[in-house]
């Protein structure tokens, strides 16, 4: 069973998950690509993975886990925490600890193996992002968990461990310290002005349009004001909204075509690079917020976190974000 332990200083959670020591990747260094038809995430491949929780696409008869689907919700096989069980919150001194309780799962994003989410057209990038609504709308209903991180890696750098396009969820009986940051933040700024930061954000971007990359009706693209990395792009609604899984179709619709077109951006300026990006959402057992602003931080694995970052917390950028934006904005989307 994992583990959840509680940094006594900074209140930092930390998972102890060593099931995921027994994946075959993990001490590995090269992201090898499986042979031939052994891919566990390829159509006519899904008796090696476990049991879908949610598929769309596979045409009548709809046989579960069979061939035929475009995009298919599976639990991780190795996963960073388990399902079953009680939180078992205690005290082992003056340290917190509880089972590492959650739900993990793997959302493969095509069953095409040598197609990536850049590559898809934006109706089946609409798919994965509705995807992700649906299964949060799902996991919402267990009150174990707090919140719900939806999160891709792409590429060896970037920590994946498979090249078939694949994106993951955790759902977490606590809130990250990075989200709880950013929450306390948006609350000062509203408590202060009365406004939304975020909104306040994408306002200004939209006027000054140095680091805007891409708007269309609903969502803006911009290199944030203090990036921690070069080329990190947010993808932001225009509309006031704090949940994600809020979001009907048509604005997840207009999301996708942002998205692409960041990734495209991304791939065609900086040779198709390793990247991450993380969806940040209000709390699963929050009421609907007034400060706080659902978003997706797209980080581009360029640079190396090194003894100044661990040590200090400080990010160091070579690329300021004014001239990431000027570049992106040049390329084709």
């Amino acid at each position: 069973m994992p583990e959840l332990r509680r940094d006594p200083i900074v209140g930092r959670w930390v998972i102890i998950a060593t099931e995921r020591a027994s994946r075959p990747s993990d001490f590995a260094h090269p992201m090898a690509r499986p042979p031939d038809g052994l891919c566990p995430f390829c159509a006519g491949q899904e008796d090696k993975t476990p049991r879908e929780v949610y598929v769309q696409g596979r045409p009548p008869p709809m046989v579960p886990n069979g061939p035929g689907w475009k995009v298919r919700v599976v639990p991780n096989r190795f996963p960073a925490l388990m399902i079953e069980g009680e939180l078992d919150r205690k005290a082992e001194g003056i340290y917190d600890v509880m089972n590492g309780i959650g739900a993990h799962e793997v959302v493969i994003e095509t069953a095409e193996h040598d197609r990536q989410l850049k590559d898809l057209g934006d109706h089946d990038v609409t798919e994965v992002l509705f995807a992700f609504k649906a299964r949060v709308l799902d996991l919402r209903h267990d009150h174990r968990f707090r919140y719900i991180l939806i999160f891709k890696n792409q590429g060896r750098e970037a920590g994946a461990s498979l090249v078939h396009a694949h994106s993951q969820l955790i759902a977490l009986p606590v809130i990250p310290r990075q989200v709880q940051d950013e929450i306390d933040g948006a609350r000062r700024h509203h408590e202060q002005r009365e406004r939304c930061i975020f909104c306040d954000i994408v306002a200004q971007e939209r006027k000054d349009r140095a680091r805007l990359v891409h708007e269309n009706e609903e969502f803006v693209v911009f290199a944030p004001w203090a990036p921690r990395s070069p080329f990190e792009t947010w993808i932001v609604p225009k509309r006031h909204e704090s949940n994600f899984e809020a979001e009907p179709r048509e604005r997840l619709a207009q999301c996708a075509q942002a998205l692409r077109s960041t990734l495209r951006r991304l791939s065609a300026g900086l040779g198709d690079p390793p990247f991450n990006f993380i969806l940040h959402s209000n709390p699963l057992r929050d009421a609907p917020s007034q400060s706080y602003h659902w978003h997706i931080e797209v980080m581009p694995a360029l640079t190396q976190v090194a003894g100044f970052e661990w040590g200090s917390g400080f990010h160091i950028n070579p690329v300021p974000p004014e001239e990431a934006a000027e570049f992106l904005r040049k390329l084709p989307a």
